[in-house]
């Protein structure tokens, strides 16, 4: 039998909470049209700024064999040249560099590729043109800004290219950027026996974003408090504050901080679509990096486990909120 199981990098941009602020690509885990006949009997989440490490064990408790259609898709990338959002780092044909075992083996994934622009599917265009369908490279930039005074005008028209003038110095200049979002999809098969268990297993790098100073101790302006937002969002805590607040240079100066923050987010919710509709057995590992790092996250009974990790442990766990770390850096030498 053949049914679709989706891993789904889902895209939300955080807030910019002020100036040389970057924004946060959200990332996930494994995303189900439902099947009540694969239950998730455990699910092993390491998190760090350099890796997001996913261990699954799925039994299919059902009577019958089933070849699952594995899709990953990974979050749109829309390019914004005066937003701060971080955007991946990886090969084009492999943006969070990801990699995924099925029992141990390592899968062959096809990569599919689309440009977009106002949800009409461009992708032909953008490859007759010789553009690169990621449009968030220097490359690409290149090969827009180069392209005949014609062809810019139909994809100006299109809402393919985004004008950009500005003083270079020498007078005003003109440019036009790539403005298409990008769309891509991994796909592999995987059989799941009758009655047995399966590991899935998949890594990739995070997208993370921050700020260059501490944002959170500023005072509240107009109808923003980032302390209430903070705390909302991270669970930060008057001890974490506390350990913040004994670094400052004086207790008026709130930007003396010797620290820079970085936010990553994942997405947990996703775990209702599974047999069951709750993870058996959960398992959260978080690595703030360094001794010197400060980290802060919502969930109960943490408990450190080591000189940079943290760790939550759930039963029958059904996740209602989404997972959002803050850690803060703290700057070398200070």
């Amino acid at each position: 039998m053949r049914f679709l199981l989706v891993c789904g990098l889902l895209l939300a941009v955080g807030p910019s909470v002020a100036n040389d602020t970057s924004a946060v690509l959200t990332t996930g885990g494994l995303e189900f049209i439902t099947n009540q006949d694969i239950v998730m009997e455990s699910e092993e989440l390491f998190i760090s700024k350099e890796e997001i490490r996913v261990v699954y064990q799925f039994r299919n408790t059902g009577e019958v064999d089933q070849n699952i259609l594995v899709a990953f898709p990974m979050p749109d990338i829309v390019p914004n040249f005066w937003s701060p959002v971080a955007f991946p780092m990886g090969p084009d044909d492999n943006l969070f560099e990801f990699e995924t075992t099925l029992n141990g083996e390592p899968v062959e994934a096809e990569l599919h590729e689309y440009a977009y622009a106002f949800g009409v599917d461009r992708t032909k265009l953008v490859k007759q043109l010789g553009l690169p369908l990621v449009p968030i490279t220097s490359a690409a930039s290149e090969a827009t800004d180069a392209l005949d005074d014609e062809t810019t005008q139909r994809l100006l028209h299109m809402g393919m290219v985004t004008p950009d003038e500005f003083d270079a110095g020498e007078g005003w200049e003109k440019h036009y950027w790539p403005a298409w979002t990008y769309k891509a999809t991994y796909t592999w098969e995987g059989d799941f026996p009758a009655g047995e268990t399966v590991e899935v297993v998949h890594t990739y790098k995070p997208s993370v974003g921050g700020t260059v100073a501490v944002s959170f101790l500023s005072e509240p302006y107009e109808d923003y408090d980032p302390a209430k937002e903070y705390a909302a969002k991270y669970c930060t805590d008057e001890a974490f504050l506390n350990a913040v607040k004994a670094t400052l240079a004086s207790p008026d100066d709130t930007y003396s901080a010797p620290f820079t923050e970085s936010w990553i987010s994942y997405i947990l919710t996703t775990g209702g679509n599974w047999g069951g509709g709750a993870i058996s057995r959960f398992r959260l590992v978080v690595d703030k990096g360094s001794t010197d790092n400060l980290v802060s996250f919502c969930g109960e009974g943490i408990k450190k486990i080591g000189p940079t990790t943290f760790e939550m442990v759930k039963t029958d766990f059904w996740p209602d909120r989404e997972l959002d770390i803050l850690i803060l850096e703290r700057r070398e030498g200070e």
